[in-house]
Formats: structure tokens, C-alpha cells, sequence
């Protein structure tokens, strides 16, 4: 027998519970639901029920989207199932907009032929008196049921499943539980403001999910790559309660590739078998290495590489000092002060072109203050540098200006018109009807289409006048206001066809040759995906349909204000001095709706202006730690090629 009959794919030898990994989560999601539909028709075919256990939040939408479209196009049946639902908000009406007895009527049960007898959640109105024995009841009911068939899950940022918080107990049964403050600020973004988020809920205990006979569990995102990795790599402990699911003998993780890519597979495939090396792959490997030893990477040896489990790098590549000469060039011709490519010099390592000199610059936002947060050092560079830059801002950002805002700015509009005796009948209708709406308006409510309208030119001006901050005019400043984003509340429609449209045209017209976009793909549901899915697929389509300036125009991808590109990614680094520094955060402050208190502000409490300093100055901190000079703040980027 030769010895190639004995290779094993030890790909995923570091991982404790079987992972699947799509290459987006609408793939990853179609397959949940297929494996869905499959056990409810196993079970149809069997003459018996069949018990699902439910999640909720916005991993599942699509999941819930592709069963809606099976029951409608393919005939898939749910009269015999029966649902138990994780969790829901303790206290919390059942129709309010948060609720998530209102949310699995929308997405799922109102639209498919289930008994609405059958369906089973958490009940957030009932008296707190009354709550432990409603409790054994939901566990008894599951019991006679016949115990769960398929468990549905997905992983909070902290690693709960349900709202089973940190340090829940493995023994845990349905029980009111008090949310760990991380979770809420994480969920704040479907309530007004963080004192709105309930601070207790109900929830289903570790041990009911884990008594079911089959679960999957899926993670969608970059920000959700740290937990996963603790959860299928790490050790049991109830501090990670999804990795309590490692005890479990038919647990499944669905995932994409950006929540995946904390995973030893991803990170450093180099320790799962062998793997090809090219110059991407070394750069990661080196990059990596340096900053895990805390040695610049000149200084790194044939004992630290074969140490960090690259003795057969050393084997195909040579010598150590051969390859930290090609990582450290490889890293220092990133960084250019050059954004648009410097002119009349030929830099074959440069990452931008010298010609065409100047070039046409558009700026894709996707809110109206996404430009100068991400990259405001290099928009004013490149305004700076002689450059035609634009500006498309992808949305109005309505929904992130306060009621208290609007209220002021009201105030401003009636002070206007009675100091200069401007008499204008429909103008104080509007008004006055506005502040009535504002003053009754419960949290539940959804703002009227004129509220939503001054919300959105608040946000227009702040983003003109940061446009003039900088220096271009109002010319350059594209509102594009697509329509995904105008549903009034959190959820936004997907893509549509208009939304291309409108992409398209304004791309056709101005004919550009950058195009710099967030490609913060953290939140695969949040309005930045969607609105890079968009230009993604209106450049597709003008390069299908022959156009030739687009053959030359390059696509720069930029994070948003939560994270940054790995070191080993960055293809593009800007450094700023720290009187540039200072510039862009005073063209962030010009976002007054936006400073101090902003509704739907995420995990992380900090304004704008402070993510984005730490952001770049870490970034900086980065390229001083692996041996290049040292500089206050960077913005980073990396080239896609469409």
C-alpha cells in the first residue's frame, strides 16, 4: 500500500463541532432551510408532527424568507409542525414593533398554512407573578410534544444562544433571565435608544436546547468570527454557552466565509496540513507571526518560524531573512500619501496608478457621514491633490436622527418664519402636524413620511456642508436616496432593481476612475452590504454591456467606523499626520445629528469621532510594531477586482 493511501484532510482537525461554510449567507441560509423542509416532509411522510424549535433576529430572515417561498412555489406544507420559540423581550407588548411574537408572524407564520394552535412563543405580557410556573408549563408543552426534532439557533457577539447570557448553567430550564448589558447595547439597534431595550427576558435553558435531537446553529458575518472560533475551537465553558453545544452528539455550525475566517482553516491554514504559498499567503503567515512574538519582522528567525509552525515555508522559500526582506517590501510599498497615484513618477510597486492625472473620484457612502468617518484623511487628499472627487451618498440615514433633533430643528423653521413675517400656510400645517405626531408618538410607531423627510434633510445639509468643509462643491455631492432604505424602521427592504438604476446612471455619468466604497461586511444584513451589493452589481452590468472606461476604473474598499481590514489585507495604507488628524474629526463634529446620543448606535457606546481615531491610530500602531515608521493614524484600503 503507498503512502498516499494514508493522507487525511486534516483541514478541520481544530474544530470540536462539524462546521459547513457557504460562500454567503444566502446560501448558508437556503441550505438551513432545505434541511428544514426535508425533516418536516420525513415526518409528513411518517404521519407525525414535527417539532421545530425557532430563533430569531436577523440571522434567520432569509432562512424564514426561502420556507415562505417553498410553501408558496413548491408546496411545502406545515400543518404538521409544531413551534417552540427561543426566547422573547420581558416586558414587551406582542404587536410592538421589537416584539418577537410580532417578528415570527411577519416572517414566517403569517405567510405559511401552520396551525396557529401549534405555535409556541414566549409570551412577554404575562404577569411577572405568574412567570416561573408559565415557564414550567413552556417546558412541559415541549415535553408532550414529543421533545424538539430541529433546533434553530444563532450566536450572540458574547457567544449566547437564545438569551442564554455568559455563565448561564448547562442545567439551565425556561426561566426569566436579566440580559447582560452587552446584548442589549447590541440590540439597541431596534429600539430608539439603549433605555428602551428591555433588561430582562425569557428564554429557553441550555439543557431544554440541548435535549434536542438535532441543531443547527449559524453565523453570518465578520463580527461574528471571534465567538464561532471560541465556540467550535475553544474549550467547553458555560463563559462561551454556544460551545456548550460541543457536548452535544448531532449539532451542525452553518456559516459564511467571513464568519468563518477566525478559524484555524482561515487564519493560519499553515497548522491544518499543507497549504500553497503564495505571496498572499506569505505575507499573512510572517505578518502574523511578528505580531504574535512582538518582533518587527526583520528581526524574525529560522527558530521563530519554525516555532510558529512554518518549517515548510522555510523548506520551499529558503532562508528567513530572504523572506522578511519580501514581507517588509511587500508592507511598505502599501502605504503612499498618494490615495490617487502619484503623477509624472513610475512606481511599478505603488498601489495606484501615476496616469490618468487627475483623476474622477466618486465616493460611495452609504449614510451621509460614512465618507468623512472611514476615510475623511484620504477624501481630503485627494480633493487636496488635485483630483475631481464626488461624493454619492447611498441613503438619507433618516432613521438615525433623534425625534429630539427634529424637534429642535422645528423650532428653528417657526422661529425663522415669524422673524422674518414669512407667512406660508402649508409650511405651518406641516409643521404643526409634525410637532402633534412627535408629541404622541409611542415606541412602537413608525415616523410619517414628512418627519422621515426633515430627519433626511438634516442629515443632506450636515453631509453638504462637510462636502464644503472639505472643499468641493455642492456639484460634486450626489444624494442618491435609494429606495431599499426607506421602509421607516430598522428592517430595509433587499436590493431592487431601481436601486441598480439609479447606480448606474449616476456611474455612466460621471465616468470615474476610483470608486472608493465600504466594504464593511460585518453586518451581511446592514445597509452597508446592501449598498455595496448595489454598486457591485451596476458595475457588472456596465462592464457587461462593453463600456471602456470602466476597464479602467479600480474599486478601493474601505471599513466603516466599527472595524478595520486585517494588516495582512491592507493593500492601500494613507498615513496622516496629527494635525490631519484633527481636520477630520472636526468634519465629523459638523454631523451635529449624529454626535452624543444617535439611535441604532450598535455595541459600541463611543461617538463616531472616537471609533474612528482609535481605528486609525491602531492601524498605525500596527505598521510601527512590524517595523515601518511610525505615524499618528492610518486609513486603510483594499482593491477588489470586479
Amino acid at each position: 500500500m503507498s503512502i498516499q493511501s494514508f493522507n487525511i484532510d486534516l483541514t478541520d482537525s481544530f474544530e470540536r463541532i462539524p462546521v459547513k461554510i457557504f460562500s454567503d449567507l444566502q446560501k448558508g441560509s437556503v441550505h438551513i432551510a432545505q434541511e428544514i423542509a426535508k425533516i418536516i416532509r420525513e415526518k409528513q411522510a411518517e404521519k407525525n408532527r414535527c417539532v421545530l424549535g425557532l430563533a430569531t433576529g436577523s440571522s434567520p430572515k432569509l432562512v424564514y424568507a426561502e420556507l415562505v417561498r417553498m410553501h408558496k412555489e413548491e408546496g411545502l406544507s406545515f400543518k404538521n409542525v409544531i413551534s417552540f420559540n427561543l426566547d422573547e423581550y420581558y416586558p414587551i407588548d406582542n404587536d410592538a414593533l421589537q416584539s418577537y411574537n410580532r417578528y415570527m408572524q411577519v416572517q414566517l407564520f403569517n405567510q405559511v398554512d401552520i396551525d396557529p394552535a401549534n405555535v409556541n412563543v414566549p409570551d412577554g405580557e404575562i404577569e411577572k407573578e405568574n412567570v416561573k410556573q408559565y415557564c414550567i408549563e413552556y417546558e412541559r408543552k415541549i415535553e408532550e410534544a414529543g421533545g424538539i426534532d430541529l433546533q434553530v439557533l444563532g450566536i450572540g457577539y458574547n457567544g449566547h444562544i437564545g438569551f442564554n447570557e455568559p455563565g448561564s448553567s448547562i442545567h439551565s430550564r425556561t426561566r426569566l433571565i436579566s440580559l447582560d448589558n452587552s446584548t442589549r447595547i447590541a440590540n439597541s439597534y431596534e429600539f430608539a435608544n439603549i433605555s428602551e431595550v428591555p433588561r430582562l427576558a425569557i428564554t429557553m435553558g441550555i439543557s431544554t436546547i440541548l435535549k434536542a435531537k438535532r441543531i443547527i446553529l449559524m453565523g453570518w458575518g465578520q463580527g461574528k468570527a471571534a465567538v464561532v472560533q471560541k465556540a467550535v475551537e475553544g474549550h467547553v465553558t458555560e463563559q462561551i454557552p454556544a460551545s456548550l453545544l460541543q457536548q452535544h452528539n448531532d449539532c451542525n455550525f452553518v456559516l459564511d466565509e467571513p464568519a468563518a475566517g477566525e478559524l484555524t482553516r482561515f487564519k493560519s491554514p499553515w497548522l491544518t496540513g499543507e497549504c500553497e504559498w503564495t505571496p498572499k499567503m506569505i505575507k499573512k503567515a510572517v505578518v502574523n507571526t511578528s505580531l504574535k512574538l512582538e518582533k518587527p519582522v526583520l528581526s524574525l528567525t529560522n527558530s521563530d518560524y519554525k516555532d510558529s509552525g512554518l518549517g515548510d515555508l522555510l523548506v520551499e522559500k529558503g532562508d528567513s531573512y530572504e523572506i522578511n526582506l519580501q514581507v517588509y517590501y511587500m508592507l511598505r510599498d502599501s502605504i503612499t500619501g498618494w490615495p490617487g497615484g502619484k503623477p509624472d513618477v513610475h512606481l511599478p510597486n505603488h498601489p495606484e496608478r501615476s496616469e490618468p492625472y487627475p483623476k474622477r473620484c466618486i465616493i460611495f457612502s452609504p449614510h451621509p457621514d460614512d465618507d468623512i468617518i472611514s476615510m475623511g484623511g484620504t477624501f481630503q487628499r485627494l480633493h487636496d491633490q488635485g483630483h475631481e472627487v464626488h461624493v454619492a451618498y447611498q441613503t438619507s440615514g433618516n432613521i438615525a436622527v433623534t425625534d429630539e433633533f427634529v424637534t429642535r430643528f422645528l423650532d428653528f423653521a417657526v422661529g425663522f418664519e415669524e422673524m422674518f413675517s414669512i407667512d406660508s400656510k402649508k409650511s405651518k400645517e406641516i409643521l404643526a402636524e409634525a410637532r402633534k405626531y412627535l408629541e404622541k408618538k409611542k415606541s412602537n410607531q413608525v415616523d410619517t413620511p414628512e418627519i422621515r423627510a426633515v430627519k433626511g434633510l438634516i442629515r443632506r445639509c450636515e453631509a453638504k456642508a462637510t462636502c464644503r468643509y472639505v472643499g468641493i462643491g455642492d456639484e460634486r455631492a450626489h444624494f442618491m436616496n435609494l429606495p431599499f432604505y426607506e421602509t421607516g424602521t430598522i428592517e430595509k427592504n433587499p436590493m431592487g432593481e431601481k436601486d441598480i438604476e439609479i447606480t448606474i446612471e449616476l456611474l455612466q455619468r460621471i465616468k470615474p476612475h476610483q470608486v472608493f466604497c465600504a466594504g464593511d461586511l460585518a453586518d451581511p444584513h446592514g445597509t452597508h452590504k446592501v449598498c455595496l451589493d448595489i454598486v457591485f452589481e451596476a458595475l457588472k452590468r456596465i462592464k457587461d454591456s462593453g463600456e471602456e472606461w470602466v476597464k479602467n476604473c479600480w474599486m478601493w474598499l474601505y471599513k466603516g467606523a466599527w472595524q478595520e481590514w486585517d494588516i495582512s489585507e491592507i493593500e492601500m495604507a494613507i498615513p496622516m499626520s496629527p494635525d490631519q488628524v484633527m481636520k477630520k474629526r472636526y468634519g465629523i463634529f459638523i454631523h451635529q445629528s449624529q454626535k452624543d446620543m444617535v439611535p441604532f448606535q450598535g455595541s459600541d457606546t463611543r461617538e463616531f469621532w472616537q471609533r474612528a481615531e482609535e481605528r486609525n491610530s491602531t492601524t498605525a500602531d500596527l505598521y510601527g510594531k512590524l517595523g515601518l515608521t511610525q505615524f499618528a493614524a492610518m486609513e486603510a484600503f483594499v482593491r477588489w477586482h470586479y
